[in-house]
């Protein structure tokens, strides 16, 4: 289910002039092995790199604590000790956890953060010749199932129940991240910014002129052309694809996001993109969709409140939730 993100959702801003007394000051940095573009709107460039350092402190201090690969993180402990004991947490970890689980349980298991557990044998580097056999797929998902993590609230204790289970937040951690960090600077008193981790995007408030923050939806399959211009205040969009990343065999493309029920690759899909109040959700929903397909998939989002969907398929057709309202550009 490890995914890349794919940055097809493109902020379009208002223009300023100098006289105004604050402007956007963007920074683009490398954090949880990603690009994250950080603007806020600040009164000069001092203020404005002093907001965007919190920032990226809060985010470097939720990778240390839900990372994977770093050893000594939480997060590693408890993989180690999968099978042998339940690791006692702090209460942000393990919340993060439990709405994990929340939403395995809201996609049927199509979002799983135990997905980590899977061996890797699909490969889109381009070195695959063939498919992998039935019983290597059944085998790599042997040890994932989010019904296997299991949860002790009254010690914040988290017990993964197979030996070799892991779980990781690939497909949650950058939007988690992205609120996080959101919230942060609007309890500094930033008015307005953004935070995109990779395709993850966050924004509050409006730019400088007044106006909403503004997406593009692209085509994937034309990244010169865009669907749509569509509005985004105080909330989060987040998009997903797969078009760079798949494998073609018998005249059937798959993506590298894997269903963690199945071991197969989604197919069908090429790009989702979410609306939601939080990265987190918008994050994880968008995986999920992937997984789900289309209709299974809208299904889904149409029956949550404030959150919408647009997705376009291997043949560039659009489909979208219900309350999406697309003025084509």
């Amino acid at each position: 289910m490890k995914r890349l993100l794919i940055l097809s959702v493109i902020i379009v801003f208002g223009f300023f002039t100098e006289t105004e007394a604050q402007t956007a000051h963007k920074q683009t940095l490398k954090l949880m092995g990603s690009r994250f573009d950080i603007t806020v709107i600040a009164k000069d460039s001092i203020e404005a790199q002093d907001y965007i350092g919190l920032a990226v402190s809060e985010i470097s201090r939720i990778e240390s604590l839900i990372s994977s690969w770093d050893a000594k993180s939480q997060t590693s402990e408890i993989n180690r000790y999968a099978g042998i004991k339940p690791v006692i947490v702090d209460k942000e970890l393990f919340d993060l956890i439990s709405r994990s689980l929340a939403i395995s349980k809201l996609t049927d298991g199509a979002f799983d953060i135990s997905y980590a557990s899977m061996d890797r044998i699909w490969r889109f580097d381009g070195s695959m010749t063939k498919m992998p056999s039935e019983i290597d797929v059944k085998t790599s998902v042997e040890k994932v199932g989010f019904e296997n993590v299991i949860l002790n609230a009254s010690n914040t204790s988290v017990f993964l129940k197979r030996k070799g289970m892991r779980i990781g937040f690939g497909a949650i951690g950058k939007g988690y991240a992205a609120d996080k960090a959101k919230a942060l600077l609007i309890e500094k008193g930033v008015a307005s910014g953004i935070i995109n981790a990779s395709g993850d995007m966050n924004t509050w408030g409006k730019q400088v002129n007044g106006e909403e923050w503004k997406v593009a939806i692209t085509n994937p399959l034309d990244k010169e052309k865009a669907f749509a211009l569509l509005p985004i205040t105080n909330g989060a969009v987040v998009t997903s694809g797969n078009y760079e990343k798949q494998v073609t065999f018998n005249g059937k493309r798959y993506s590298h996001i894997i269903d963690p029920r199945t071991g197969y690759p989604s197919s069908g899909i090429i790009s989702v993109t979410v609306f939601a109040p939080k990265a987190e959700i918008a994050d994880a929903l968008a995986t999920s969709v992937f997984v789900m397909g289309i209709n299974v998939g809208l299904n889904r989002i149409n029956q949550l409140s404030n959150i919408e969907c647009i997705i376009i398929d291997d043949k560039g057709s659009l489909f979208t939730s219900n309350n999406i309202k697309i003025n084509k550009i």
